[in-house]
């Protein structure tokens, strides 16, 4: 091993003479869902692999590479190997990590400084990373992903998963600024010398410890400061979860931990070691969750943490409730302790099942994605899986030990549980008649706030108006009033709600949920995306 980290001794001065060189302009975007793009990496050794693993035990930052994208190329960039349990010795198809700004401040390609490619290990299908991360897009921030095909000094090493990092443009791009501080649940290398008296074994769980030394044991900070931000949202979740929302969006960690059950991600937090996954503290203070690692989500990955490995039904039938009554996973039990998060969280669960996987649309997309790749998969040498593993990973279980479940194998059987599931049976209020209420016709005053009414049928106890006035606020929950109208059939109510406006131009975003004795459900169902809007001008016309 020494022989080679005086290789790279020999090789770092070679970044110094790197110099930007572009070939024109890129029509194919980084993240294109429709193609397979292609990187292609000038190393400056014939021996990478053996050099790059140097590296990675030296804890170098990376190897001098020359990088073309899809016909853009690129001097000065580094490259190392990436993962912790994808990562093995002597590889060429490692997960990878390519950062375009190595020795040339401010190089990018369409915007990106990085590149993070995932080998896609202990995944025959191909398809878990790509299918995860659409669907967790669709209800809150998550990193674009396209598959490419990566040749390394000439020679096709596979096609692999492009993952958009989690950084400082994933941050800009999703909440508006990235200058909060970043933490990453796990460390790969421990520092030394942590205080005796921290808690073990507890990784990104969130649990609350006095020494904020004990936090740099279980999550790498990707920032110039937060520690004592983090170490009070886990103080709020240990002691004060009512008061949590003020420092942590409690609605966004729903929407995670139901995308982790209903997929079975359990190389999560929802599983037994409460990592791979992102808080990032937005620009109103408050701790955002990212996921991150989704190549052993639909249940290649089986432990949460209880027992041993689940089997095929028991990941079938994995509990909607998981961790609801763990002590030592804060994030889903004291959360979950709250009625109505309760109820918001088996929306969540409710709405991901039928808008994705009762109705089969992840298996015809799993096909689409598939069919893209079967050509560069075939033709890819160093492939952990055979040609016939990736066509029978869709429907059959592959592997004697690692046993990796089919998608349609698993989550045909796992939406039907969810659908007749005891608390997934309960029937939520419907929202309807939905009104803003307008400047009359003769009135000469103009309306200085926005009047709300809606009714909601099966026996609601009360519904809840989430307003904001602009896209880079929190949103403010307020209940609605019960409003005496008469003539509603039995189990109708009407609500209704006052919000005083900033101003004469003030643009209102909202969205409604009501709720009954068993359930909660929400208007629009894409609140997360596109919220209703008004303007208070509009209303006075």
């Amino acid at each position: 091993m020494k022989k080679y980290f005086f290789i790279l001794i020999a090789l770092l001065p070679i970044t110094a003479l790197a110099q930007l060189s572009v070939a024109g302009p890129s029509a194919r975007p980084l993240f294109d869902k429709k193609t397979v793009g292609e990187i292609r990496l000038t190393l400056p050794t014939s021996d990478w692999v053996n050099v790059l693993d140097s590296m990675r035990i030296y804890g170098i930052d990376g190897l001098p590479a020359t990088v073309v994208i899809d016909g853009m190329r690129y001097e000065g960039a580094k490259v190392r190997f990436r993962g912790d349990k994808s990562y093995a010795k002597g590889l060429k198809r490692n997960p990878m990590s390519i950062k375009l700004n190595g020795d040339n401040s401010g190089q990018n390609h369409q915007g990106y400084t990085s590149v993070k490619l995932s080998a896609a290990v202990r995944d025959p299908s191909m398809a878990r990373e790509m299918l995860f991360h659409e669907i967790a897009g669709k209800y809150m921030p998550a990193s674009q992903a396209a598959y490419t095909k990566l040749f390394i000094n000439e020679e096709y090493i596979g096609v692999f998963v492009n993952v958009e990092s989690v950084d400082k443009t994933f941050f800009e791009s999703n909440y508006g600024n990235a200058k909060g501080a970043a933490f990453k649940a796990g460390v790969d290398n421990k520092p030394d010398n942590l205080p005796a008296t921290c808690k073990q074994n507890i990784f990104g769980s969130l649990e609350y410890e006095d020494n904020l030394d004990c936090y740099k044991g279980n999550f790498e900070m990707d920032s110039k400061g937060g520690w004592t931000e983090l170490q009070e949202l886990t103080r709020k979740l240990a002691q004060e979860p009512g008061n949590v929302g003020q420092v942590l969006d409690v609605d966004r960690v729903l929407w995670m931990l139901a995308l982790n059950n209903v997929m079975v991600n359990l190389n999560s937090y929802s599983g037994n070691y409460s990592v791979n996954y992102y808080l990032y503290r937005d620009g109103n203070n408050r701790f955002q969750p990212v996921h991150w690692d989704l190549n052993l989500a639909f249940g290649s990955y089986k432990n949460t943490g209880s027992g041993s490995d689940l089997n095929l039904r028991q990941l079938q039938n994995l509990d909607p409730m998981l961790h609801a009554d763990n002590p030592y996973k804060p994030l889903a039990s004291q959360l979950l302790k709250d009625p109505l998060n309760r109820k918001i969280y088996m929306a969540h669960i409710r709405q991901i099942n039928e808008e994705n996987f009762l109705n089969g649309a992840y298996e015809k997309r799993a096909q689409e994605l598939r069919g893209m790749i079967v050509v560069p998969f075939n033709d890819d040498k160093y492939k952990t899986y055979s040609y016939d593993d990736f066509q029978r990973s869709l429907n059959e279980t592959v592997g004697k030990k690692s046993k990796i479940p089919g998608l349609t194998e698993l989550m045909s059987k796992r939406s039907r549980f969810l659908k007749s599931h005891p608390e997934l049976t309960k029937l939520p209020p419907s929202i309807s008649e939905i009104n803003v209420k307008g400047r009359g016709k003769f009135e000469n005053q103009k309306l200085s706030a926005f009047h709300v009414s809606a009714r909601a049928d099966k026996y609601p106890l009360r519904m809840y108006i989430y307003y904001r006035f602009s896209d880079q606020e929190p949103y403010t929950m307020m209940i609605m009033s019960e409003e005496n109208t008469p003539g509603l059939t039995a189990g109708v109510k009407a609500f209704g709600v006052q919000i005083e406006a900033k101003s004469p131009e003030a643009v209102l975003d909202y969205y409604l949920l009501a709720e009954n004795v068993g359930a909660a459900d929400f208007i629009p169902a894409n609140y997360s995306k596109q919220p209703y809007k008004i303007k208070l001008s509009d209303l006075n016309k």
